[in-house]
């Protein structure tokens, strides 16, 4: 089985522009993308003339560890509402030279400048003065985030403005349908879909910019340490907005699990001991956390939740905009990202329906940012992967299939649980599955509306149906932590809303008009029509729920519309607005 496995990158059918590579979305910028399969191997090669490292190398891991190096040369700046940013930039370039500039809004005006050394963030800080504030003291911790003051306000008065401020959260759904109901077929609507809610490589400069920060906090305890991202942030499937899940990672300090020196003596650090690991990371992440509250400029809202399953440090960094989560040393954390990284490599269909049904289930409240027994973003992830395992031939592998392709460098055991996956995407073979992603949406609607959820289980590392082992209304098993179930937090209410919703957008894929625009004034057909508010929403709270239909009555007049418009179509009348 190990042999037959399935690799392919698609050019999206009737796109007119190229889809980013998840390449340019999580780490670096990459070229065009290409219309065969063959540009898996273009990119691993461009990577190692790029990176100097080869797959082997772990691209996952090597292209973070260049954004980590590049936020190190980096630098956040709070400036004022009116600033010319070729003067700010020959004023910057006096510490050296400027590789890239960029700006935005939160919470006031701010650039990221990335300089070409180090070395210039010495210099910068040298220049950089502690702010004098009568009646109120300040806390000495000197960050790489600073503002920008000017010394003579009237000089720069009559300056206009010449920034451009870059968009850092994704567009209203509203908008967005209108955009997807000017595309030509449903596969479009889907890359289309994915292309602007993707995160941009000026929002993962931030990203890595704010873990970096975070670092420097953390360094004042831990000098060796690194704090790393994980999540959305780096796996492929993170939406402009989402939020930004780091870990402390301690593994790197020296001195750890040494050999003895030879001669008749060997040195050992005194240290606080405790009873367990979890009691350590409480305690680390209790004072890290009190850190940040105190001396973490632009951090607000510190939330300690060090009894959860997995502690965590919460809070919000003004400056970038992100709600942020700090956990210490979750290995497991980030090989799930690298497991999601690599499947969205594998095949550009992937990235393009997570993203869909992703955003189809948050416009129908299926997923909320609110922690409760809404399904989550990862389970509906690992249901997409399962699905597209499941097609006849596969379009991508099964972890198991991965784990059989492993070399020895990818053999991993964390905390007792096997993490042993392919890194090298080289070795996985290309799929035979050529169907569209119109047919891959209305199947997986069909899919997932006829399972037996009473019944079966989702293991997306056997790639088949098991039966449930507990009670669960959604039973969705851990890739890695394997007796955990992902989705327990479901209740049979949510499960049932998520399977009427499958249901009926299956309906709705099947009716005439839905498949390609009809008339003028690009109405919302295919995937827009999709994301309509449902009934239930827009329905009053007191209102006794009906039974329900297999579509909205919104729908069914759009649907009537659309064909009311047929015969202006056919005559060839007004053309759509792109």
């Amino acid at each position: 089985m190990a042999a037959s496995l399935w690799m392919c990158r698609l050019r999206p059918r009737g796109l007119k522009g190229p889809l980013k590579s998840i390449d340019n979305l999580c780490f670096k910028s990459q070229s065009k993308h290409s219309s065969s399969s063959v540009l898996v191997k273009s990119e691993i090669a461009q990577r190692k003339d790029q990176t100097g490292t080869t797959a082997e190398g772990n691209p996952f891991y090597v292209l973070q560890e260049e954004r980590l190096e590049q936020a190190e040369r980096s630098v956040l700046i709070n400036c004022p509402p009116k600033i010319n940013e070729k003067k700010l930039l020959k004023h910057l370039s006096s510490h050296g030279e400027i590789n890239t500039c960029f700006f935005y809004e939160s919470f006031g005006t701010y650039a990221v400048v990335e300089f070409s050394k180090k070395e210039s963030i010495a210099s910068l800080q040298e220049g950089t003065i502690i702010p004098s504030i009568q009646h109120e003291a300040t806390v000495p911790f000197k960050s790489r985030l600073v503002s920008l003051k000017l010394n003579n306000p009237g000089d720069l008065s009559s300056v206009p403005s010449s920034i451009q401020c870059l968009r850092q959260s994704a567009i209203p759904i509203n908008e967005l349908v209108q955009r997807l109901s000017g595309a030509d077929t449903i596969d479009q609507q889907l890359y289309k879909l994915t292309e602007t809610y993707q995160l941009t490589e000026d929002n993962v400069r931030l990203r890595f910019l704010v873990c970096s920060l975070l670092k420097d906090i953390a360094a004042a305890y831990f000098p060796e340490c690194t704090v790393k991202l994980f999540g959305s942030s780096v796996n492929g499937f993170g939406k402009l907005g989402c939020d930004l899940d780091m870990f402390l990672d301690l593994d790197g300090i020296s001195g750890r699990n040494s050999q003895k020196t030879a001669g008749p003596f060997t040195l050992e650090y005194q240290m606080k001991r405790v009873s367990s690991e979890r009691a350590a990371t409480q305690k680390i992440l209790s004072v890290i956390g009190e850190c940040i509250d105190q001396f973490g400029p632009g951090c607000v809202g510190v939330q300690k939740i060090l009894n959860a399953r997995c502690p965590l440090v919460r809070f919000a960094h003004q400056p970038s905009g992100f709600q942020c989560d700090l956990t210490a040393n979750n290995r497991i954390a980030i090989k799930s990202s690298e497991l999601l990284y690599l499947y969205g490599s594998l095949d550009a269909r992937v990235r393009a329906l997570v993203f869909t049904v992703r955003c189809w289930a948050r416009a129908h409240a299926i997923t909320s940012s609110i922690p409760g027994a809404w399904i989550t973003n990862f389970s509906l992830t690992m249901m997409v992967i399962f699905f597209l395992q499941k097609r006849d031939p596969p379009i991508i592998p099964t972890l198991d299939q991965l784990k059989g392709l492993a070399g020895p460098t990818d053999k991993q055991l964390i905390e007792g649980h096997d993490c042993t996956f392919v890194s090298n995407i080289n070795r996985i073979n290309t799929t035979e599955n050529t169907e569209t992603l119109e047919q891959l949406l209305k199947e997986f609607f069909e899919f997932y509306g006829n399972f037996s959820f009473s019944k079966m289980s989702i293991n997306i590392r056997k790639g088949k149906e098991q039966s449930k082992p507990d009670v669960s209304p959604l039973h969705i098993q851990n890739p890695f932590e394997q007796p955990l179930n992902v989705s327990k937090n479901v209740n049979q209410t949510q499960l049932e809303r998520f399977v009427s919703l499958a249901r009926d957008s299956a309906w709705i894929l099947q009716q005439d008009g839905m498949s390609h625009p009809l008339g003028a004034g690009a109405q919302p057909w295919g995937l827009a029509a999709l994301l309509l508010p449902s009934a239930s929403q827009t329905g009053g709270k007191g209102k006794k729920r009906r039974k329900r239909e297999p579509a909205s009555e919104r729908i069914k007049s759009l649907l009537e519309s659309l064909k009311n418009n047929k015969p202006n179509s056919a005559n060839g009348n007004g053309k759509r607005n792109h």
